[in-house]
């Protein structure tokens, strides 16, 4: 049974994406999951593990909390996936996608999550931590490497392909939809968005937009010959997946 929450944006800190985060450890089963933090794309931040991660998922939501650094602690592969086969659900952190997937392949985490999902361990996250699970999406990681003040554009980073389509987060956050909507021009795929607040909750073949704040929205996008549709999907509503990612 596979299960993707895909977040995307809010601060998690301030308890903004709660609702969201409710309804991720309930897609355990479990009344006290144990709910495994990647911060990666973060390049390993502690903080973000410290005081918002846990604070949020173990406090106030009641799990068990553990979390699987990559890039400074150098864990063996058999600590990375005994961390990745003991987690009820998974959670990635937003940063720079494209470091973080590079990495997950040389390290076999991508394998390993893989497997997690066909377990039906719940896959989650939000921003890059959400753009991992589809085939590619929308993203910002040239910002990172870019000098102060200088241009950069967004990038198509290729993700896992558990899902398809091609996913945007922060949409009215950062106001990526006009820089969505003309990146959509190139590809054939189905993108999604999601604006700050908003998730897109895939188990198996069905899709349900949920969200924690109100009026928060996603959006499908595709081209069809010379145009670009935009669909707005209102929270609440559901769509067979088959139907979501193809056009």
């Amino acid at each position: 049974m596979g299960k993707i929450v895909a977040i995307g944006g809010g601060e998690l800190r301030a308890g903004e994406t709660r609702a969201i985060d409710t309804r991720i450890v309930e897609l355990t089963g479990k009344a006290a999951p144990t709910a495994l933090f990647i911060p990666t794309a973060s390049g390993d931040a502690a903080d973000y593990y410290e005081l918002s991660f846990r604070p949020q998922y173990g406090e106030a939501l009641g799990c068990p909390t553990d979390v699987l650094f990559l890039l400074n602690h150098r864990p063996s592969p058999g600590e990375i996936a005994a961390k990745i086969e003991a987690a009820d659900l998974i959670y990635v952190g937003g940063g720079n996608t494209l470091r973080m997937m590079k990495l997950w392949r040389r390290l076999g985490v991508d394998a390993l999550l893989r497997r997690a999902y066909e377990r039906g361990t719940v896959l989650s996250g939000v921003s890059a931590g959400a753009i991992c699970w589809f085939a590619g999406g929308h993203s910002d990681s040239r910002a990172f490497a870019a000098k102060e003040g200088a241009a950069w554009n967004y990038i198509r980073v290729r993700g896992l392909g558990l899902v398809g389509g091609l996913y945007c987060p922060h949409v009215d956050g950062e106001n990526r939809l006009p820089k969505f909507q003309q990146f959509m021009r190139r590809f054939s795929e189905v993108g999604i968005g999601c604006d700050d607040c908003c998730a897109l909750e895939i188990v198996d073949d069905t899709c349900r937009v949920i969200t924690s704040r109100a009026g928060a929205k996603a959006y499908r996008i595709y081209r069809q010959r010379d145009q670009v549709t935009t669909e707005v999907l209102e929270s609440g509503s559901e769509h067979p997946a088959a139907a979501l990612f193809n056009r």
